[in-house]
């Protein structure tokens, strides 16, 4: 059973995949830490959640105060226990849930940010395949992202990703700090100063 960690609907559970539809939420553990560090960003916030899973890290964002989230997942029953979620904790007036493949691009995003840019975006793409094939998506994403430019100047980006997945230089992005949790590393970039 997940839970929210912390903030107005701190304690609710919210509703996950069956553990057989090869979906990972993100550990209780590394969301917990994850908000430490977002903590100051998060209130007021236009928060971006791509590869969205069950929506636990953009619910937790709502929970602590994110002025809007904007979810993405290309999954059916992802996106069913998404929109499921979001009406059980009463947000459906702060939150979208939208059905795309995140790797076909996101400029079309903008849009849903009432075109003022996101101020986080947080991304977890699957590590593996259904047949235990890495998946590595994280910097084919990032370059998207940097490309679509719909971050705001002083944006923060997370990436949760296997350790074997390498983060190289993004044009366009400035990495400012690395966190590891076992066998999963969670970077943080910002839009580079121009």
């Amino acid at each position: 059973m997940m839970r929210i960690i912390a903030g107005t609907q701190k304690g609710r559970s919210i509703f996950s995949i069956p553990k057989d539809k090869f979906v990972k939420p993100i550990s209780g553990r590394i969301r917990q830490s994850l908000f430490d560090i977002l903590r100051p960003y998060v209130p007021g916030a236009a928060f971006l959640d791509l590869y969205a899973g069950t929506g636990a890290v953009g619910l937790e964002a709502l929970s602590r105060g994110a002025g809007k989230v904007v979810f993405v997942e290309k999954d059916g029953l992802c996106m069913k226990t998404i929109e499921k979620n979001i009406a059980h904790l009463g947000y459906t007036e702060k939150a979208k849930a939208l059905k795309a493949d995140v790797l076909s691009g996101l400029k079309w995003l903008e849009h849903f940010s009432d075109y003022k840019g996101y101020d986080i975006v947080f991304m977890g793409p699957p590590y593996r395949t259904e047949e235990n094939l890495p998946l590595f998506y994280s910097m084919e994403t990032l370059t998207l992202l940097a490309e679509a430019g719909i971050t705001t100047p002083k944006a923060l980006i997370v990436v949760q990703h296997h350790k074997k997945e390498v983060l190289t230089a993004v044009p366009g992005l400035e990495h400012v700090r690395q966190e590891k949790y076992g066998d999963t590393n969670v970077d943080f970039y910002r839009p580079a100063q121009k």
